[in-house]
């Protein structure tokens, strides 16, 4: 027991941290969203802060990878939070709707950033035996700041205001900072290189070189990467009509739709729970493929619904079925591509993730204008069913298990 707790000392640490972190981002999102509502009264002013973080992908994430690779990563975490802290508190002075859009473009470049550091971190700190458990735990704290973020901030905004809100997630995110810095500097002693090059021209074409020939050296794998990110850039598209669906096609009133979202954050918690329990008993494999299928499967009864009762029960797999998906990815990641070269990989194929998310999100909208919001809907869910039994497919290749066992390429 002793040499078990010694085990997962900085694994729960790390975990301490990221629930600051997650909950805290829940509180911000909700109260920044009011605060521009309130000083525009438009709904599409709104609209455009969901813009705003793909957009930032896109212009951090040709370069950013070529950074995080090269220079000390729990400090790096550390920076970024105590960075990210700072700007969140300068909006609540801020009276002008295009410099809170600057503000958040800046927090959300930080964010693109901390994200692949992050998963590096992990994959360095935690041994891989322990890999899925902590993934699994991990899904828990995101699908419980998914569930208890919000709520925390209505009783904020019940006591005060959404900008006492801003201030609670600026002070998360340092405490998130401060408890990073307790973690083991992996790094330390170690001969990175030089900070002069970092952002030349040079550099991230020789790095976007490498990640090429890794591509074309492990098709599988990248297969399996890809397929998942296009499964999940479908689902961003289908959320990005969620209101718009809820009010045409259920004609739900705004309490009914927040029970709707409610009913998906229960899927998520009870659905964390039990991968949680369950995580040793399932091949990485098959939480990838099987969870992602059903997914879609959710999806699909969301789309055909035309009640609030089969809404829910769609709702409520998507939700349910994710953190089995999101678990096995992750793990799956960790597992088979190289630590120093995890920044380059997420930060490239996370740029042509962006850019498909802005363009799909974009087709859905106006194609939901010009012809039916539930038709698109429907098409993005079958497309999306397509995609995740490729997955499932790929995935449970007997010849391919090498992929999904507790090994690691490098």
């Amino acid at each position: 027991m002793k040499k078990l707790l010694l085990s997962w000392k900085y694994p729960s640490i790390l975990l301490f941290g990221i629930g600051f972190s997650n909950f805290g981002a829940w509180v911000y999102l909700i109260a920044l969203n009011l605060i521009v509502l309130d000083m525009t009264n438009s709904p599409l002013a709104v609209a455009g802060l969901y813009i705003v973080k793909p957009l930032a992908t896109l212009f951090t994430n040709t370069w950013t990878g070529s950074v995080i690779d090269r220079i000390n990563k729990r400090n790096l975490m550390v920076g970024l939070d105590l960075f990210r802290a700072a700007f969140i508190a300068i909006l609540p002075f801020v009276s002008s709707i295009w410099i809170i859009y600057a503000i958040v473009f800046i927090i959300n470049m930080a964010r693109s950033m901390f994200e692949p550091t992050s998963m590096i971190y992990i994959t360095k700190l935690i041994p891989i035996q322990q890999r899925k458990r902590f993934n699994s735990l991990r899904s828990l704290i995101d699908s419980g700041a998914f569930l208890i973020g919000p709520a925390i901030a209505g009783v904020l905004f019940i006591i005060g205001t959404p900008v006492l809100a801003i201030y609670i997630n600026a002070i998360a995110l340092l405490l998130s900072g401060i408890i990073t810095l307790f973690m083991p500097n992996l790094e330390k002693g170690n001969i990175l290189e030089s900070s002069v090059n970092y952002l030349s021209w040079s550099v991230i074409k020789k790095d976007w070189d490498i990640v090429l020939n890794f591509s074309r050296q492990h098709i599988y794998i990248m297969f399996i990467y890809v397929l998942f990110s296009c499964s999940m850039v479908m689902a961003t598209a289908i959320d990005s009509q969620e209101a718009a669906f809820a009010k045409a096609v259920l004609f739900l009133s705004d309490g009914e739709y927040g029970f709707l979202v409610s009913i998906a954050g229960a899927g998520i918690i009870f659905g964390a729970l039990v991968n949680a329990m369950i995580i040793n008993k399932m091949t990485t494999s098959l939480l990838i493929g099987a969870g992602s299928v059903f997914v879609s499967i959710g999806y699909i009864i969301y789309a055909y619904s035309s009640t609030f009762s089969i809404a829910a029960i769609g709702f409520f797999i998507l939700a349910f079925s994710l953190a089995f998906a999101n678990t096995g990815f992750h793990t799956f990641f960790q597992n088979n591509f190289p630590v120093e070269m995890m920044g380059r990989i997420g930060s490239i194929y996370g740029l042509f993730e962006a850019f498909l998310i802005i363009s799909i999100t974009i087709l859905f909208g106006v194609t939901s204008q010009l012809i039916s919001i539930q038709l698109v809907v429907i098409i993005g869910s079958f497309l999306m069913l397509v995609i995740t039994i490729l997955l499932l497919i790929f995935c449970v290749f007997p010849s391919k298990s090498k992929y999904y066992d507790d090994i690691c390429l490098k």
